[in-house]
């Protein structure tokens, strides 16, 4: 048996309710299925379950807030007989062991639970979409059950304003932030980088380009960030139970400014092994399904570094808050020109030139400040040969 829990989305993410279940009792779950939809403070997520088997029973209730690691459903692993589902209903009911022939039973009887109310599906979705309380709702079917009726007969429980969920998100961040600021030991190293190369590379690659697959500069940052950490592995990964975990994968968390307020920063998942094109497409659908509060629990638990790029907007630097388990954030700010000494002979020629500011904020647990320095230094240099960026590691 299988317990199926309500996975953490995120350092900052502490509860979640339920707002709809995508499988039943009986149904197969194969990995990376999407089995339910929660609701956190930032989004709706639909969550995956990560192992296989056959639904026994679902647990949790459409409309239930609950903490991370409450068991939602039970499944059955292969193998397992189908008699366990109605075992499990009846042992949640009470039921008392059958007794042996003539003899009592060893087995002390199962602790006795409340029944669990009759409400159909209809009325638990129906309740979840108008902000009705169950438990507040008498039901007027058969032996007591909810209807549809009921629920649209029930007074709607006052929702949140747009404002305040809005700093409910800020409180939730704060506090994340709060605990990374408090238990991750962080140190900061920064570099300029020329842009000229990759600016002028990217123009002309854009000519080249169908409108649909044409680059904006954050795919080159992006890429260049995943080429660097293959030769500074120890940035990629968790601190978790006192140790460094390194992740086998680079999943590039970005961070992504919510309109109505916050920040969310779901994760490119693969991003090491994805090509630019690829890059572009995955981060401009990330970013529209983020606004829209529709992400999966993988893009949101998986992300192995994050990467804030403050765009054309923001400052000339940023020097972020490292989001727990992770060990790092790369910060870029405002592609600015400012002025730049071209050559270093001894005789070089000042000009104005295209440069953002890298920053690394990184867990002194993990790594040091000269290590931090030279995973930079690969980051400028991977940035001055951009048509290298999309072929193989050698």
């Amino acid at each position: 048996m299988i317990d199926f829990k309500l996975p953490s989305l995120g350092a900052d993410m502490d509860e979640g309710t339920l707002l709809e279940w995508k499988v039943k009792p009986g149904d197969a779950v194969k990995k990376g299925q999407v089995v339910c939809v929660v609701d956190t403070v930032k989004a709706a997520v639909d969550v995956e379950c990560w192992q296989e088997g056959t639904v026994a029973e679902l647990l949790a209730e459409v409309g239930r807030k609950m903490p991370v690691g409450t068991v939602m459903a039970r499944l059955l692993e292969g193998g397992e007989p189908g008699i366990a589902v109605p075992m499990l209903a009846a042992e949640r009911l009470g039921a008392v062991p059958m007794l042996e022939a003539g003899r009592p039973s060893a087995v002390p009887p199962a602790p006795t639970f409340p029944p669990r109310r009759m409400i159909s599906p209809a009325a638990r979705k129906h309740a979840a979409e108008r902000g009705i309380d169950l438990d507040r709702v008498v039901g007027s079917g058969p032996h007591g059950s909810v209807t549809v009726a009921d629920v649209d007969a029930a007074v709607p429980l006052p929702q949140p304003s747009p404002a305040g969920r809005t700093a409910e998100m800020r409180k939730t961040i704060a506090a994340a932030m709060a605990r990374s600021k408090r238990e991750i030991p962080h140190y900061y190293v920064a570099e300029d980088i020329p842009l000229a190369r990759a600016l002028d590379w990217l123009r002309e690659e854009n000519v080249r380009r169908p409108l649909a697959e044409r680059l904006l500069p954050a795919a080159l940052l992006l890429k260049a960030v995943a080429r660097a950490l293959l030769r500074y592995p120890e940035l990629n990964g968790w601190f978790r139970d006192g140790a460094f975990v390194p992740a086998g994968r680079i999943n590039l968390g970005v961070a992504i400014a919510l309109r109505q307020g916050g920040l969310i920063a779901p994760a490119l998942l693969d991003a090491g092994s994805r090509s630019m094109t690829q890059l572009m497409q995955e981060l401009t659908d990330l970013v529209k399904r983020a606004r829209a509060g529709s992400l999966k629990s993988s893009e949101l638990s998986e992300a192995t570094i994050t990467v804030t790029n403050l765009g054309d907007q923001g400052s000339l630097a940023v020097f972020g808050v490292i989001y727990p388990p992770q060990v790092a954030l790369v910060g870029f700010g405002r592609i600015a020109e400012r002025p730049w000494v071209e050559g270093n002979d001894g005789a070089g020629r000042l000009k104005a030139t295209p440069m953002v500011t890298a920053s690394l904020s990184a867990d002194h647990r993990v790594s040091d400040g000269h290590r931090g320095a030279l995973f930079l230094r690969e980051l400028a240099e991977r940035l001055q040969h951009p048509e290298e960026l999309d072929t193989e590691e050698t």
